[in-house]
């Protein structure tokens, strides 16, 4: 039986792993949890730290008899870098993440990036804009270029041998509860500074608030869900490369177009007239222009046809090079029209249908249409069902069965 299960627990290891299952492990978690790849540094470390206990068989015999406070007795809490670590067991960032071994190909590491998102109309994407944000960063400080303090004022906290963290044992009966916290000598940095050996102007923190203001580009023909990358720019550390500042294009939903890739897609309503007979319509577009669309005599346009005008979509990013527009063409009828003017209609329409026979035993009974009062639910469903469109969008009711007679 061991005391702690703490180490074997960061790995996903049982007690008694061996060697090529601990080093198994911790490859599979240093992958997931590497600064270099986005992950938890903090917990990179402790990781880092508990693998480095457990394949060194005196360090783990230590460990399973008393625990992390019998390394603390033996001197072996300390340890090397993790970053160290990491590069002899696995070849550094490079050869691990497969980019070939050999020392860290990714270069030295890297503080996060920072994420802003940036939300632009359609009309912003179509002609392209340059707008100005207001970024806030940390940057290093001037005063004392990084160090926190006099030269030599930095050392490793004794409090916590320089991890950042302190672990706490507690007894509640016969289990032993761990409590892992910041460390409150130094606040997580694993470093400490005399107070009076500090700079009095960040406090020993090494790094100030910093306001930069960025002009960010968006060209013609982006999408939402593009970036601009403004690389170095974001915070500074003394122990790592500034990261990127990344801007994402959130594209704002247009009250009239709808956009696909190269494409726009809009829907407008013409008279029965211009249908049937020719005319002009306009289609206001992104930029100062409004697009007057000519529909030739003799030309019938049908409700729900769609026609395109090639070359008034959006620009492509790289050459600006235009889609298409795609235009959903809804007819409206008039509300009434004049009895005088049906003698002209039927000259100039074609026919009507003539009504289907029917043999001499089905009697003919004259009807007329009125108004249909949609209030009426289930009326207005049926006709809706009859009609094609969709009965489900209205409120359920059960169906009421009757019996036939007998």
């Amino acid at each position: 039986m061991v005391r702690e299960t703490k180490y074997y627990d960061l790995l996903d290891v049982t007690p008694d792993a061996s060697e090529p299952d601990l080093k198994k492990a911790y490859r599979k978690k240093a992958l997931k949890l590497h600064p270099d790849k986005g992950g938890d540094p903090e917990l990179f470390k402790e990781v880092t730290h508990a693998y480095e206990v457990l394949s060194d068989p005196q360090k783990r015999s230590i460990y399973d008899t008393r625990g992390e406070a019998g390394l603390s007795e033996q001197g072996g809490m300390g340890g090397m870098d993790p970053q160290d670590l990491f590069s002899q067991l696995f070849g550094g960032a490079g050869g691990f993440f497969g980019g070939g071994g050999g020392g860290r190909s990714q270069g030295p590491r890297k503080t996060k990036d920072l994420v802003h998102r940036v939300h632009v109309t359609l009309e912003e994407l179509y002609k392209g804009k340059t707008t100005k944000l207001a970024l806030t960063r940390n940057i290093l400080c001037s005063k004392c270029k990084g160090k926190g303090g006099k030269d030599g004022a930095v050392r490793t906290c004794p409090g916590c041998n320089g991890r950042g963290v302190k672990v706490i044992m507690r007894q509640m009966g016969p289990m032993i509860q761990q409590i892992q916290t910041a460390c409150d000598d130094c606040s997580g940095t694993g470093e400490f500074i005399n107070p009076r050996d500090r700079c009095q102007s960040c406090k020993g923190k090494k790094v100030i608030a910093d306001k930069k203001m960025l002009e960010v580009h968006i060209d013609k023909g982006m999408k939402g869900g593009q970036t601009v990358i403004f690389r170095g720019e974001s915070d500074q550390s003394p122990t790592a490369e500034p990261g990127d500042v990344v801007i994402v294009i959130e594209e704002k939903p247009h009250e009239r177009f709808r956009r696909q890739e190269n494409d726009l897609i809009i829907e407008v309503e013409i008279d029965l007239l211009t249908a049937l007979a020719g005319g002009r319509f306009a289609i206001r577009h992104l930029d100062e222009r409004a697009l007057i669309v000519q529909v030739h005599p003799g030309e019938i346009t049908k409700h729900g046809d769609v026609k395109v005008i090639h070359g008034q979509g959006m620009p492509s990013q790289r050459h600006h090079e235009p889609g298409d527009m795609y235009v959903k063409i809804n007819v409206k009828f008039p509300e009434s029209i004049d009895i005088a003017s049906v003698p002209l209609l039927e000259r100039a329409l074609p026919p009507r249908e003539p009504l289907e026979k029917y043999g001499k035993d089905v009697v003919l009974d004259e009807v007329t249409l009125d108004d249909a009062d949609t209030r009426s639910k289930t009326g207005f469903r049926s006709a809706q069902a009859a009609a094609g469109d969709d009965a489900m969008d209205e409120d359920s009711e059960e169906p009421r069965v009757q019996c036939a007679n007998q």
